[in-house]
Order: structure tokens, then sequence, then C-alpha cells
């Protein structure tokens, strides 16, 4: 028990000299012979590679994990862009027969304003689904939006040309839903 304040008191000495030369250095209470402080030593420096080896793999587990969660949400989107595509594939031709109804209407009929109503709201719905029209007419050909189904000469349209729309075409986003039937100027 006297050897253990012995050795207390031996530290406390040295602190105190330590602290009344001018030195900076800290001594450690636990620390007592060089060789005990080169292994505390190598024991932190195990510690802080093994901590930056653990942050490294957090970081990355992180960045796959972001990575991960954006591609889902990407293919979530396309799911639901393909989707709402089908269905309004299947609605697209009452579209196509309300608009020709719609062209050669007899203008003394009442109904006729109910066909107009019901044109005006499944238009509102595919706007409302974000699909548009694919305005071609006037426009230049472009295979990825306009299906030709021939060719007419006109002097109202510049060659190469959409002449005259057949059938439209919608497209959802970026993506087409049906492409726009057309004839082409020569």
């Amino acid at each position: 028990m006297t050897n253990k304040k012995d050795k207390k008191n031996k530290k406390d000495e040295k602190l105190e000299q330590q602290k009344t030369s001018g030195e900076t250095k800290a001594v450690d209470d636990s620390v007592d012979s060089p060789e005990e402080l080169r292994s505390v030593k190598q024991q932190l420096e195990e510690t802080l590679s093994q901590t930056a080896e653990f942050k490294d793999g957090w970081q990355r587990a992180r960045a796959e994990f972001d990575n991960y969660r954006k591609r889902i949400e990407r293919e979530n989107s396309l799911v639901y862009q393909n989707a709402v595509g089908n269905v309004v594939k299947r609605y697209l031709p009452v579209m196509d027969d309300l608009e020709r109804a719609l062209q050669n209407r007899p203008e003394s009929l009442a109904w006729v304003d109910g066909i107009e109503l019901i044109y005006r709201k499944l238009q509102s719905i595919l706007d409302s689904e974000g699909i548009k029209r694919i305005e071609a007419e006037g426009q230049a050909f472009d295979p990825n939006f306009h299906e030709a189904i021939g060719q007419e000469n006109t002097q109202d349209v510049p060659s190469g040309c959409v002449s005259e729309v057949i059938q439209n075409g919608y497209i959802l986003g970026e993506k087409v839903i049906r492409p726009a039937l057309v004839r082409v100027a020569e």
C-alpha cells in the first residue's frame, strides 16, 4: 500500500516539476513506462484507423442506399406511366370517334351538346394525367412522333412536312403512347 502511495507521490512530483519548468507536455497518470506509452499510442492509431474504415464503409452504404432509393423511385414512375399509358391507349379510339362526331355534327339537335360535354370531360381527364396531343400538322415529319401512311403533292406545305393528320397522336411525359397517323407533303 505504501508502494502505491510512493508511486503516486513521484508522479505528482514529476507533474509539479513539469509545471514549474514551463513544459506543456501532459503526463498520463496511467502510463508508467515508455513501452506502455508506445502501446497506448499504437492502440490509438489502430482505433483511429478502424474508425476511419468504419466511417468510409458507412458513407459507402449510405450512398448505395440513396442510389437504390432513387432507382426505385424512377422504376415506380416508369411503371405508373406504363400503366396509365396502357389504360389511356384503350380510350383513345373513343376520343377519335367523339372528335369525328363533333366535326360532322348537326346544328339543330340538343344531344350534340351532350356529346361535346363528354368529349371535353374526357379531354380534361387526359390533361390531368399529363397526356398531351402531338401537334403534327405543318411540322417536319419526325418518325419518333409520326407514322406516315402516304405522301401527297401540295403547294400549301413544304416538302417533308406533315400535310394532313389522319389520327391524332398522344404522348405521356416523353413516351409516345400512340404516334400520329399523317400524310407527308412531297
